[in-house]
């Protein structure tokens, strides 16, 4: 199959994944909704890490490990949340920062230039969220750019954004020990487990979240798990750069979701928002 589609089916499964939360879940607590989203989604993609497991641990793919570990939890925290108690439209787009705030990092702390076209590309990522964040009850030009620190959704999506940028780097230096067939399904069986631990050890209680709602579970969780499997199939077969950019098209879908399901206002107007928003991250990733 080609990589585009194997990406497409990526971006959709994890948009599917965020709008079955939304309607689904709308009373679970932060961590229920780990558990359902990545530990059951571990659970379910251990036939693959048992199929195949990893080589010899070596001491550099543990340290990033430990490294990566805590700051995904975090992620992943701020994103359940932020889909959770916020529109789709006013939240998954602000996923396309992280590039954005990959190359800003670059430049701040490596003095790493900026290209032309990767400027170019944090300017669109911006314009996207200044249209996105438009209205009428708007009466100064800046106001779009606080609404987004108003709505706490998208305010955690982009604290989500920037946490990502790192463990982006992070799981692009593991997965020299290892491959991106094995690594996917070996970090989030891992990431699982780490919730379910947590669970144990902060609150008992959320883990009866576990014995009821069975088939909303596995529906999101196999989604979850779908996206993992789709998402390192694809990385493998074409550049990091094209792939991440179809990827992207998840806030598209999540969009469109947000109209289709939950009545969320100006589709129009939002689509061409994140339209612009996947445009910069492609301008951000080929100047890679």
């Amino acid at each position: 199959m080609d990589w585009f589609l194997i990406a497409l089916i990526s971006a959709f499964c994890l948009a599917s994944a965020d709008a079955a939360q939304k309607h689904l879940f709308l009373n679970y607590t932060s961590l229920e909704l780990l558990i359902v989203r990545f530990g059951i989604s571990g659970i379910l993609l251990l036939p693959l890490f048992f199929i195949n497991p990893m080589p010899p641990l070596e001491k550099g793919f543990i340290l990033w490990m430990g490294l990566m570990v805590p700051l995904e939890l975090l992620a992943m925290w701020l994103y359940v949340t932020a889909v959770r108690d916020s529109p789709l439209h006013l939240t998954v787009p602000y996923l396309a920062f992280t590039p954005v705030i990959n190359i800003l990092t670059g430049y701040l702390i490596l003095d790493e230039s900026v290209s032309l076209l990767g400027a170019t590309g944090i300017l669109v990522v911006v314009l996207g969220t200044y249209l996105l964040n438009t209205d009428t009850e708007h009466t100064h030009w800046l106001d779009p750019f606080k609404a987004v620190f108003k709505e706490t959704g998208s305010r955690k999506m982009l604290m989500a954004a920037v946490v990502y940028s790192l463990t982006s780097v992070g799981s692009k230096a593991a997965m020299q020990y290892t491959t991106p067939e094995i690594f996917g399904p070996t970090y989030f069986v891992v990431i699982g487990f780490a919730i379910i631990v947590i669970a144990l050890l902060y609150n008992p209680a959320s883990l009866k979240v576990l014995t009821h709602s069975y088939a909303s579970h596995i529906l999101v969780a196999g989604l979850m798990a779908a996206m993992v499997v789709t998402h390192f199939i694809a990385i493998a077969k074409v550049e990091v750069a094209y792939f991440i950019t179809v990827k992207r098209t998840s806030l598209l879908f999540g969009i469109i979701f947000g109209a289709l399901f939950f009545k969320e206002p100006r589709l129009a107007k939002n689509l061409s928002a994140g339209v612009l928003m996947v445009t910069g991250v492609l301008f951000i990733l080929v100047t890679e």
